[in-house]
């Protein structure tokens, strides 16, 4: 029977480190942010249907979605966001486990990459979280230096998640990403050593 182990975290904890050590090390791992790009993509799932919903006035010249327009779209109707956001997290929920049990069928281990785990309730879908854990200040400090904010901009994303505290509290399995990298990874290799 295959291990499903979820890795979640927080903006700026660290979580892309740990997922792609797990990768180095022949670890499957499915990645919650890049399967949502891919079903955005011109063609796929998500795409039909959010140009279904909205039609062509959501597509940039090129035909892609325009993410702006779709912001501007969603944001002006809040019963239309609550169908739209209903609808994405029926089918990116469904290509996320429609991943896992394949995935399951030919691997001892399968990690699942969810920034939003507990947000998006998958915590039922996995049997284990790992939770990537730096303290507030640092995910603060981190945030402004990796992606340019200001501290009120980095402030309003982190209010946008639970926050890391809640995580722990929830998660089995807490990486403690506070220190150097290699600490984080030597912590990683170690929890790999258990399976």
């Amino acid at each position: 029977m295959a291990k499903v182990i979820g890795i979640t975290g927080g903006i700026a904890s660290g979580k892309s480190t740990v997922t792609a050590f797990l990768r180095e090390q022949g670890y499957p791992v499915i990645d919650a942010d890049a399967v949502v790009h891919e079903l955005q993509a011109k063609g796929g799932k998500l795409y039909q249907v959010l140009v279904k919903e909205f039609g062509q006035d959501i597509l940039s010249d090129d035909g892609n979605l325009d993410r702006v327009k779709l912001g501007q779209a969603v944001f002006a109707d809040s019963k239309l966001r609550a169908r739209l956001s209903n609808l994405q997290d029926q089918i990116i929920r469904q290509e996320l486990l429609d991943r896992r049990d394949a995935l399951k069928q030919t691997e001892p281990v399968v990690f699942m990459d969810i920034p939003l785990l507990y947000e998006a309730d998958y915590s039922g879908e996995v049997d284990e979280v790992w939770l990537v854990y730096v303290d507030r200040a640092q995910q603060l400090e981190r945030l402004m230096k990796r992606n340019g904010y200001s501290a009120q901009d980095a402030e309003n994303r982190l209010a946008a998640q639970l926050s890391l505290e809640e995580k722990r509290d929830k998660s089995q399995v807490v990486i403690d990403n506070r220190g150097a990298v290699e600490a984080t990874l030597m912590q990683v290799a170690r929890l790999l050593e258990e399976l």
